[in-house]
Protein backbone atom coordinates (compact mmCIF):
# COMPACT_ATOMS: atom_id res chain seq x y z
CA UNK A 1 0.00 0.00 0.00
CA UNK A 2 2.85 2.25 0.63
CA UNK A 3 3.34 5.07 2.91
CA UNK A 4 1.15 8.16 3.06
CA UNK A 5 2.91 11.71 2.07
CA UNK A 6 2.15 12.68 5.47
CA UNK A 7 3.88 9.92 7.05
CA UNK A 8 7.12 9.92 4.35
CA UNK A 9 7.73 13.39 4.88
CA UNK A 10 7.91 12.71 8.99
CA UNK A 11 10.59 10.47 8.20
CA UNK A 12 12.44 12.16 6.17
CA UNK A 13 12.24 15.11 8.71
CA UNK A 14 13.18 13.15 11.64
CA UNK A 15 16.34 12.43 9.64
CA UNK A 16 17.20 15.81 9.09
CA UNK A 17 16.17 16.50 12.90
CA UNK A 18 18.71 14.05 14.02
CA UNK A 19 21.61 13.38 11.90
CA UNK A 20 23.81 15.98 12.76
CA UNK A 21 27.63 16.75 13.34
CA UNK A 22 29.38 16.88 16.59
CA UNK A 23 33.19 16.97 17.79
CA UNK A 24 33.45 15.46 21.45
CA UNK A 25 30.75 14.04 23.49
CA UNK A 26 27.57 15.84 23.37
CA UNK A 27 26.88 17.32 26.47
CA UNK A 28 30.27 18.50 27.84
CA UNK A 29 30.07 20.17 24.09
CA UNK A 30 26.67 21.53 25.36
CA UNK A 31 28.00 23.14 28.04
CA UNK A 32 30.60 24.53 25.67
CA UNK A 33 27.72 25.78 23.38
CA UNK A 34 26.34 27.63 26.06
CA UNK A 35 29.64 29.38 27.46
CA UNK A 36 30.61 30.26 23.68
CA UNK A 37 26.96 32.17 23.63
CA UNK A 38 27.69 34.24 26.47
CA UNK A 39 31.48 34.82 25.57
CA UNK A 40 29.81 36.04 22.38
CA UNK A 41 27.71 38.09 24.32
CA UNK A 42 29.42 38.88 26.92
CA UNK A 43 32.17 40.43 24.70
CA UNK A 44 35.21 39.60 27.29
CA UNK A 45 36.64 36.54 28.74
CA UNK A 46 34.47 36.46 31.85
CA UNK A 47 35.82 36.51 35.13
CA UNK A 48 32.84 34.38 36.54
CA UNK A 49 30.95 31.44 35.94
CA UNK A 50 28.03 30.09 37.56
CA UNK A 51 26.32 26.61 36.17
CA UNK A 52 23.84 24.76 36.88
CA UNK A 53 22.98 21.17 35.42
CA UNK A 54 20.48 18.58 35.57
CA UNK A 55 22.10 15.45 37.00
CA UNK A 56 22.37 13.57 33.54
CA UNK A 57 24.19 16.13 32.15
CA UNK A 58 26.90 16.07 35.52
CA UNK A 59 26.58 12.21 35.13
CA UNK A 60 27.78 12.28 30.98
CA UNK A 61 30.59 15.33 31.30
CA UNK A 62 32.47 14.43 34.49
CA UNK A 63 34.63 11.58 32.85
CA UNK A 64 34.82 11.88 29.46
CA UNK A 65 37.62 13.88 27.80
CA UNK A 66 36.70 17.60 26.29
CA UNK A 67 38.69 17.70 22.91
CA UNK A 68 41.17 20.81 21.83
CA UNK A 69 41.99 21.12 25.81
CA UNK A 70 45.22 18.90 26.09
CA UNK A 71 43.30 15.86 27.78
CA UNK A 72 41.46 17.65 30.44
CA UNK A 73 37.84 16.54 31.21
CA UNK A 74 35.16 17.74 33.52
CA UNK A 75 32.80 20.46 33.42
CA UNK A 76 35.36 23.14 33.92
CA UNK A 77 37.28 22.08 30.83
CA UNK A 78 33.73 22.57 28.84
CA UNK A 79 33.19 25.64 30.47
CA UNK A 80 37.00 26.91 29.30
CA UNK A 81 36.96 25.53 26.27
CA UNK A 82 33.31 27.07 24.95
CA UNK A 83 34.81 30.41 26.18
CA UNK A 84 37.97 30.64 24.39
CA UNK A 85 36.58 29.18 20.90
CA UNK A 86 33.60 31.89 21.32
CA UNK A 87 31.88 30.67 18.49
CA UNK A 88 28.28 29.66 19.26
CA UNK A 89 27.57 29.41 15.50
CA UNK A 90 29.35 26.43 15.12
CA UNK A 91 26.56 24.67 17.60
CA UNK A 92 28.21 21.20 18.47
CA UNK A 93 31.14 21.67 16.69
CA UNK A 94 31.99 25.15 18.63
CA UNK A 95 35.42 23.52 19.67
CA UNK A 96 36.19 22.55 15.83
CA UNK A 97 37.81 26.04 15.29
CA UNK A 98 40.40 25.68 18.40
CA UNK A 99 44.15 24.68 17.66
CA UNK A 100 47.21 23.01 19.86
CA UNK A 101 48.01 27.53 20.36
CA UNK A 102 44.84 27.80 22.32
CA UNK A 103 45.41 24.72 24.97
CA UNK A 104 47.44 27.11 27.45
CA UNK A 105 44.78 29.90 26.80
CA UNK A 106 42.02 27.20 28.33
CA UNK A 107 44.68 26.44 30.89
CA UNK A 108 45.45 30.41 31.85
CA UNK A 109 41.31 30.60 31.50
CA UNK A 110 40.98 28.30 34.40
CA UNK A 111 43.42 29.54 36.65
CA UNK A 112 41.61 33.29 36.20
CA UNK A 113 38.53 32.22 36.07
CA UNK A 114 36.15 31.58 38.97
CA UNK A 115 34.11 28.01 38.54
CA UNK A 116 30.78 26.90 40.29
CA UNK A 117 29.09 24.19 39.44
CA UNK A 118 26.05 23.04 41.09
CA UNK A 119 22.75 20.25 40.22
CA UNK A 120 19.68 22.47 39.05
CA UNK A 121 16.47 22.57 40.60
CA UNK A 122 14.76 21.54 37.39
CA UNK A 123 11.96 19.38 36.40
CA UNK A 124 13.66 19.29 32.83
CA UNK A 125 16.25 15.33 32.32
CA UNK A 126 18.65 18.27 30.26
CA UNK A 127 18.74 21.73 31.71
CA UNK A 128 22.00 23.66 31.45
CA UNK A 129 21.61 26.91 33.25
CA UNK A 130 24.77 29.51 32.78
CA UNK A 131 25.77 32.36 34.21
CA UNK A 132 28.67 34.50 32.84
CA UNK A 133 30.38 37.97 34.58
CA UNK A 134 32.34 40.17 33.33
CA UNK A 135 33.77 43.21 34.52
CA UNK A 136 30.48 45.16 34.55
CA UNK A 137 27.71 42.72 32.99
CA UNK A 138 26.18 39.70 33.08
CA UNK A 139 24.72 36.75 30.53
CA UNK A 140 22.55 34.17 31.26
CA UNK A 141 22.49 31.34 29.23
CA UNK A 142 19.76 28.44 29.34
CA UNK A 143 19.66 25.11 27.28
CA UNK A 144 16.84 22.72 27.97
CA UNK A 145 15.77 19.63 26.67
CA UNK A 146 18.28 19.32 24.07
CA UNK A 147 21.59 19.78 23.44
CA UNK A 148 20.91 22.86 20.96
CA UNK A 149 18.52 24.19 21.98
CA UNK A 150 18.62 27.78 23.57
CA UNK A 151 15.41 29.01 24.98
CA UNK A 152 16.74 32.25 26.68
CA UNK A 153 20.22 34.34 26.56
CA UNK A 154 19.94 37.78 28.59
CA UNK A 155 22.56 40.26 29.00
CA UNK A 156 22.10 42.67 32.44
CA UNK A 157 18.60 41.38 32.67
CA UNK A 158 17.30 42.13 29.30
CA UNK A 159 16.32 39.44 26.83
CA UNK A 160 18.92 39.03 24.05
CA UNK A 161 16.82 35.54 22.78
CA UNK A 162 13.84 33.76 23.89
CA UNK A 163 11.38 30.59 23.28
CA UNK A 164 8.93 29.73 25.53
CA UNK A 165 10.31 26.38 27.20
CA UNK A 166 9.34 23.54 24.86
CA UNK A 167 8.91 25.38 22.09
CA UNK A 168 11.49 24.29 19.73
CA UNK A 169 11.30 21.25 21.54
CA UNK A 170 7.47 20.90 20.19
CA UNK A 171 8.50 22.17 16.39
CA UNK A 172 10.39 19.23 16.06
CA UNK A 173 8.65 16.54 14.32
CA UNK A 174 6.18 14.48 16.73
CA UNK A 175 7.76 10.56 17.00
CA UNK A 176 4.92 8.87 18.32
CA UNK A 177 3.38 8.04 15.08
CA UNK A 178 6.67 5.89 14.16
CA UNK A 179 6.60 2.23 13.92
CA UNK A 180 8.44 -0.60 12.86
CA UNK A 181 6.39 -1.50 10.11
CA UNK A 182 6.67 1.87 8.64
CA UNK A 183 9.82 2.14 8.80
CA UNK A 184 10.67 -1.16 7.27
CA UNK A 185 8.43 -0.10 4.31
CA UNK A 186 10.32 3.87 4.47
CA UNK A 187 13.49 2.08 3.48
CA UNK A 188 12.15 -0.02 0.93
CA UNK A 189 11.03 2.48 -0.78
CA UNK A 190 12.16 5.84 0.01
CA UNK A 191 13.54 8.37 -2.88
CA UNK A 192 17.27 7.97 -1.98
CA UNK A 193 17.65 11.48 -3.08
CA UNK A 194 15.37 12.79 -0.04
CA UNK A 195 17.76 11.28 2.44
CA UNK A 196 21.31 10.18 1.23
CA UNK A 197 23.14 13.37 1.74
CA UNK A 198 22.89 13.00 5.29
CA UNK A 199 23.37 9.11 5.52
CA UNK A 200 26.32 9.30 2.98
CA UNK A 201 27.82 11.92 5.85
CA UNK A 202 26.96 9.63 8.42
CA UNK A 203 28.85 6.74 7.07
CA UNK A 204 32.14 8.88 5.94
CA UNK A 205 32.22 10.81 9.57
CA UNK A 206 31.67 7.58 11.60
CA UNK A 207 33.83 5.44 9.54
CA UNK A 208 36.74 7.89 9.66
CA UNK A 209 36.77 7.62 13.44
CA UNK A 210 36.02 4.38 13.65
CA UNK A 211 39.49 3.82 11.40
CA UNK A 212 41.34 6.84 13.77
CA UNK A 213 40.41 4.32 16.97
CA UNK A 214 42.06 1.30 15.71
CA UNK A 215 45.06 3.37 14.54
CA UNK A 216 45.54 5.43 17.44
CA UNK A 217 45.93 4.32 20.97
CA UNK A 218 42.69 6.40 22.82
CA UNK A 219 41.43 4.85 26.38
CA UNK A 220 41.55 1.04 27.24
CA UNK A 221 41.60 0.31 23.38
CA UNK A 222 38.40 -1.56 23.67
CA UNK A 223 38.30 -1.63 19.55
CA UNK A 224 42.21 -2.35 19.23
CA UNK A 225 42.14 -5.35 21.38
CA UNK A 226 39.01 -7.04 19.39
CA UNK A 227 40.30 -6.16 16.10
CA UNK A 228 43.73 -8.03 17.10
CA UNK A 229 45.80 -8.95 14.30
CA UNK A 230 42.60 -8.47 11.83
CA UNK A 231 41.91 -12.00 11.65
CA UNK A 232 38.61 -12.15 12.54
CA UNK A 233 35.00 -12.74 11.58
CA UNK A 234 32.72 -10.09 9.98
CA UNK A 235 30.90 -9.96 13.36
CA UNK A 236 34.24 -9.46 15.64
CA UNK A 237 35.00 -6.79 12.99
CA UNK A 238 31.36 -4.76 13.46
CA UNK A 239 32.12 -5.01 17.27
CA UNK A 240 35.55 -3.58 17.12
CA UNK A 241 34.96 -0.86 14.54
CA UNK A 242 32.47 0.32 16.42
CA UNK A 243 34.34 0.45 19.77
CA UNK A 244 37.46 1.64 18.64
CA UNK A 245 35.36 4.71 17.24
CA UNK A 246 33.56 5.28 20.87
CA UNK A 247 37.34 4.27 22.05
CA UNK A 248 38.43 7.38 20.23
CA UNK A 249 35.82 9.87 20.77
CA UNK A 250 35.21 9.69 24.52
CA UNK A 251 38.92 10.40 24.82
CA UNK A 252 39.25 13.30 22.94
CA UNK A 253 39.64 12.80 19.17
CA UNK A 254 38.86 16.02 17.56
CA UNK A 255 36.87 14.06 14.43
CA UNK A 256 33.17 15.02 14.00
CA UNK A 257 30.99 12.32 14.69
CA UNK A 258 27.31 12.23 12.76
CA UNK A 259 25.16 12.13 15.87
CA UNK A 260 21.51 9.85 16.63
CA UNK A 261 19.17 10.73 19.22
CA UNK A 262 21.72 13.46 20.77
CA UNK A 263 24.69 11.00 20.96
CA UNK A 264 27.60 10.29 19.26
CA UNK A 265 28.10 6.63 20.67
CA UNK A 266 23.97 6.09 19.00
CA UNK A 267 24.98 7.55 15.93
CA UNK A 268 28.45 5.10 15.29
CA UNK A 269 26.42 2.08 17.03
CA UNK A 270 23.72 2.47 14.41
CA UNK A 271 25.95 3.06 11.48
CA UNK A 272 29.31 1.59 11.81
CA UNK A 273 28.27 -2.20 12.01
CA UNK A 274 26.25 -1.96 8.75
CA UNK A 275 28.91 -0.71 7.03
CA UNK A 276 31.19 -3.15 7.97
CA UNK A 277 28.48 -5.73 7.08
CA UNK A 278 27.83 -3.56 3.66
CA UNK A 279 31.66 -4.13 2.73
CA UNK A 280 32.10 -7.92 3.58
CA UNK A 281 29.04 -8.54 1.75
CA UNK A 282 29.89 -6.42 -1.31
CA UNK A 283 26.68 -4.75 -1.20
CA UNK A 284 25.81 -1.40 -3.52
CA UNK A 285 25.62 2.09 -1.66
CA UNK A 286 21.71 2.12 -2.35
CA UNK A 287 21.14 -1.04 -0.16
CA UNK A 288 23.61 0.05 2.03
CA UNK A 289 21.91 3.51 2.79
CA UNK A 290 18.45 1.63 2.86
CA UNK A 291 20.04 -0.64 5.38
CA UNK A 292 20.97 2.65 7.13
CA UNK A 293 17.83 3.76 7.26
CA UNK A 294 16.41 0.59 9.28
CA UNK A 295 19.39 1.27 11.28
CA UNK A 296 18.91 4.88 12.29
CA UNK A 297 15.03 4.82 12.84
CA UNK A 298 14.60 1.56 14.72
CA UNK A 299 17.23 3.09 17.42
CA UNK A 300 14.98 6.80 17.30
CA UNK A 301 11.69 4.69 17.73
CA UNK A 302 12.93 2.82 20.77
CA UNK A 303 14.66 6.11 22.20
CA UNK A 304 11.37 8.35 21.98
CA UNK A 305 10.08 6.32 24.43
CA UNK A 306 13.32 6.47 26.85
CA UNK A 307 14.01 10.15 26.55
CA UNK A 308 17.23 12.25 25.45
CA UNK A 309 19.31 11.26 28.75
CA UNK A 310 18.57 8.23 30.80
CA UNK A 311 19.59 5.62 33.28
CA UNK A 312 19.21 3.57 30.33
CA UNK A 313 22.44 2.73 28.12
CA UNK A 314 21.22 4.39 24.47
CA UNK A 315 23.95 2.63 23.32
CA UNK A 316 21.80 -0.98 23.74
CA UNK A 317 19.24 0.78 21.73
CA UNK A 318 21.43 1.54 18.77
CA UNK A 319 22.75 -1.71 19.25
CA UNK A 320 18.89 -3.07 18.68
CA UNK A 321 18.85 -0.74 15.76
CA UNK A 322 21.93 -1.81 13.68
CA UNK A 323 20.44 -5.51 14.53
CA UNK A 324 17.58 -4.73 12.81
CA UNK A 325 19.61 -3.17 9.78
CA UNK A 326 21.70 -6.24 9.71
CA UNK A 327 18.45 -8.63 9.18
CA UNK A 328 17.16 -6.15 6.57
CA UNK A 329 20.87 -6.15 4.49
CA UNK A 330 20.27 -9.87 4.53
CA UNK A 331 17.15 -10.16 2.87
CA UNK A 332 14.94 -10.13 5.92
CA UNK A 333 11.61 -7.58 6.17
CA UNK A 334 9.20 -6.97 8.58
CA UNK A 335 8.59 -10.10 10.60
CA UNK A 336 12.42 -10.61 10.82
CA UNK A 337 13.36 -7.01 11.97
CA UNK A 338 10.74 -7.28 14.53
CA UNK A 339 11.81 -10.58 15.80
CA UNK A 340 15.22 -9.40 15.81
CA UNK A 341 14.49 -6.60 18.08
CA UNK A 342 12.71 -8.52 20.47
CA UNK A 343 15.35 -10.58 21.36
CA UNK A 344 18.18 -8.03 21.00
CA UNK A 345 16.02 -6.55 23.60
CA UNK A 346 15.66 -9.30 26.07
CA UNK A 347 19.24 -10.03 26.09
CA UNK A 348 20.95 -6.31 27.31
CA UNK A 349 18.07 -4.61 28.37
CA UNK A 350 18.65 -2.59 31.54
CA UNK A 351 22.14 -1.98 30.79
CA UNK A 352 23.11 1.25 33.01
CA UNK A 353 24.11 4.54 31.72
CA UNK A 354 26.98 5.83 34.33
CA UNK A 355 28.38 8.42 32.40
CA UNK A 356 30.01 8.83 29.02
CA UNK A 357 33.78 7.35 29.74
CA UNK A 358 36.25 5.07 28.52
CA UNK A 359 34.32 1.82 29.00
CA UNK A 360 31.29 3.09 26.70
CA UNK A 361 33.05 1.66 23.90
CA UNK A 362 32.99 -1.75 26.08
CA UNK A 363 29.24 -1.89 26.12
CA UNK A 364 28.75 -0.70 22.47
CA UNK A 365 30.42 -3.97 21.52
CA UNK A 366 27.77 -5.90 23.70
CA UNK A 367 24.95 -3.99 22.22
CA UNK A 368 26.51 -4.35 18.82
CA UNK A 369 26.42 -8.14 19.29
CA UNK A 370 23.25 -8.99 21.28
CA UNK A 371 21.75 -6.73 18.21
CA UNK A 372 23.31 -9.88 15.94
CA UNK A 373 22.47 -12.35 18.02
CA UNK A 374 18.86 -11.10 17.78
CA UNK A 375 18.76 -11.46 14.44
CA UNK A 376 20.99 -14.93 14.62
CA UNK A 377 18.57 -16.71 16.79
CA UNK A 378 15.43 -15.53 14.66
CA UNK A 379 17.17 -16.60 11.36
CA UNK A 380 17.61 -20.30 12.98
CA UNK A 381 13.70 -20.36 14.47
CA UNK A 382 14.46 -19.35 17.71
CA UNK A 383 12.93 -16.59 19.74
CA UNK A 384 12.04 -14.91 23.15
CA UNK A 385 8.10 -15.29 23.52
CA UNK A 386 5.27 -13.14 25.59
CA UNK A 387 5.84 -12.90 29.15
CA UNK A 388 9.60 -13.62 29.66
CA UNK A 389 10.31 -10.67 31.87
CA UNK A 390 9.78 -7.45 30.07
CA UNK A 391 9.16 -9.03 26.37
CA UNK A 392 5.24 -8.37 24.99
CA UNK A 393 3.66 -10.05 22.44
CA UNK A 394 4.46 -7.43 19.35
CA UNK A 395 7.45 -5.70 18.73
CA UNK A 396 5.27 -2.26 19.80
CA UNK A 397 4.24 -3.38 23.16
CA UNK A 398 7.96 -4.69 24.06
CA UNK A 399 9.58 -1.50 22.83
CA UNK A 400 6.72 0.88 24.89
CA UNK A 401 7.94 -1.43 27.78
CA UNK A 402 11.23 -0.63 27.28
CA UNK A 403 10.21 3.09 27.69
CA UNK A 404 8.42 2.52 31.09
CA UNK A 405 11.82 0.59 32.12
CA UNK A 406 14.29 3.68 31.60
CA UNK A 407 11.65 6.34 31.82
CA UNK A 408 10.08 5.44 35.27
CA UNK A 409 11.70 2.01 36.57
CA UNK A 410 15.04 3.27 36.41
CA UNK A 411 14.59 6.91 37.77
CA UNK A 412 15.77 6.40 40.90
CA UNK A 413 19.17 4.02 39.57
CA UNK A 414 19.49 7.13 37.72
CA UNK A 415 19.88 9.09 41.06
CA UNK A 416 21.55 6.34 43.06
CA UNK A 417 24.25 6.25 40.02
CA UNK A 418 25.24 10.18 40.06
CA UNK A 419 25.63 10.13 43.41
CA UNK A 420 27.90 7.57 43.57
CA UNK A 421 29.97 9.20 40.98
CA UNK A 422 29.65 12.10 42.97
CA UNK A 423 30.94 10.66 46.31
Amino acid sequence: MGLSKEKYEMYCKILEEELHLAMGCTEPIAIAYAAAIARDALQELPKELHVELSRNIIKNVKSVVVPATGGQKGIPAALAAGTIAACPKRELEVLSGLTKEDIPKIADFLKSCSIQTEEADTDHIFDIQLTAKGTQEEVFVRIVDYHTNVVLVTKNGVCLREEAQGEAKESRTDRSQMNVKDIVEFAQTAELEDVQELLKRQLSCNMAIAREGLRGTYGACVGKVMYGDGKISVRQKARAYAAAGSDARMNGCELPVCILSGSGNQGMTASVPVAVYGEALGVNQEILLRVLLVSDLVTIHQKTGIGCLSAYCGAISAGCGCGAGIAFLQGGGYEEIAHTIVNAVAILSGTICDGAKSSCAAKISMAVDAGILGYEMYREGHQFYDGEGIVKKGVENTIQNVGKLACVGMRDTDKEIVKIMLE
